[in-house]
């Protein structure tokens, strides 16, 4: 995204704009999807009577990765939604897919909200058709990032939505699908998330616990991540009776357990009035400054050395890696950090990316020297 795209996007509305009294942060809960009219009901029932939801949330349309799998009421699920609206007064937040979808959900204005899903927000072409569709619509959509850590796509996707005229928008983040088995179902990579919100100032960023974490278990701990980075909701999938869902039984949170879990997250704030914690919060931040300059000034210093051992090493034709050497590095920093209180992994993953950078500069600095016949040939 350009800065002249970034600079159109700062009309969007608040979540506080969208409806009057919502508070922050959001919190919007249902099923995976919708399975039966006694089901939407007695969740939808439940959730309301905790006091702690905005939006009810669930899927007519469910997109399954294998064929076979529930993918939805469907049209008579539109019923079941203007029910609950009607008995809970919750608002009613619907994932679309299609143009169709659309159409249905606005007909009788069941539907407060919309989202794009993972699978749609994947498809540029997709998100072009519905786009089309929400032209002229003032309800809020919200766009979750694509099934990739592509955060082009994740932006492209808002930017078609907005040109649409769309000025109610947020983002939810629910991970990345990885190849590799690992802890959550999708990986966070929070930095892509936090990005964005660098890209798109005004944009709110709305976690989707359930999603990323793929076991009800872990959604507390994420979902306080979530709010720990200043997100502004949550978006938790919450089934009547969990062990019977015919979709994602297994990230779904009873309604007991939603409670449970809404009493012991920890809301904290993005700033405080309190003078002495405010002063107290520059100084330390003018020391992350300091230290951060001094840091960028090392790793030039070290680059600088890269560099004349490039030198070095073409006029005596040594090769730029020289594994022994590379290993030894990994393994005396991982232990220095270790020693100083740094975690092991943190520390290789930064000594790879100077590694790599080392690498790239005394490469280019060989190309440039044999280029000149400057290095030494090999006899």
């Amino acid at each position: 995204m350009t800065s002249s795209e970034e600079n159109e996007m700062t009309d969007l509305n608040t979540i506080d704009d969208w409806f009057a009294g919502t508070g922050y942060p959001i919190i919007i809960a249902g099923p995976c999807s919708a399975e039966s009219e006694t089901q939407i009901l007695s969740t939808a029932r439940a959730l309301a009577d905790t006091g702690m939801v905005h939006v009810f949330r669930t899927g007519l349309w469910k997109p399954r990765s294998r064929p076979g799998s529930f993918t939805g009421a469907g049209m008579k699920g539109i019923r079941w939604l203007d029910r609950v609206k009607a008995e809970t007064g919750l608002k009613i937040a619907v994932e679309v897919a299609s143009p169709q979808h659309i159409e249905a959900c606005l007909e009788n204005g069941t539907a407060d909200i919309l989202w794009i899903g993972a699978r749609t927000v994947s498809n540029p072409f997709s998100v072009d058709e519905l786009s089309q569709s929400l032209s002229g619509i003032d309800i809020p959509v919200l766009v979750k990032n694509p099934l990739s850590p592509d955060i082009d796509l994740w932006t492209g996707a808002i930017e078609r939505v907005y040109r649409a005229g769309v000025k109610k928008i947020a983002a939810v983040h629910r991970g990345f699908s990885p190849f590799e088995k690992t802890t959550y179902r999708n990986m966070p990579k929070w930095e892509i998330p936090i990005e964005l919100r660098r890209r798109i100032p005004g944009l709110p960023v709305i976690c989707d616990p359930s999603h990323l974490a793929g076991l009800a278990s872990l959604v507390p701990e994420v979902a306080q991540k979530a709010l720990d980075l200043n997100m502004h909701g949550l978006m938790v999938e919450v089934h009547i009776n969990p062990s019977e869902a015919l979709s994602d039984a297994e990230q779904q949170l009873s309604v007991d357990s939603f409670t449970k879990m809404m009493r012991s997250l920890v809301f904290r704030k993005p700033t405080a009035d309190d003078p002495g914690f405010l002063n107290q919060l520059e100084e330390l931040r003018h020391q992350i400054d300091s230290i951060d300059y001094q840091i960028i000034d090392l790793i030039a210093a070290r680059m600088n050395v890269s560099g004349k051992m490039g030198e070095y090493k073409c006029r005596n034709n040594v090769t730029v890696l020289q594994m022994e050497r590379w290993l030894e590095i990994l393994r005396t920093r991982s232990a220095h950090g270790l020693h100083t209180g740094l975690e092991a992994s943190f520390v290789e993953s930064l000594m790879k990316l100077l590694h790599q950078e080392s690498i790239r500069k005394q490469t280019e600095i060989m190309n440039d020297l044999r280029e000149n016949g400057e290095c030494r040939s090999s006899e």
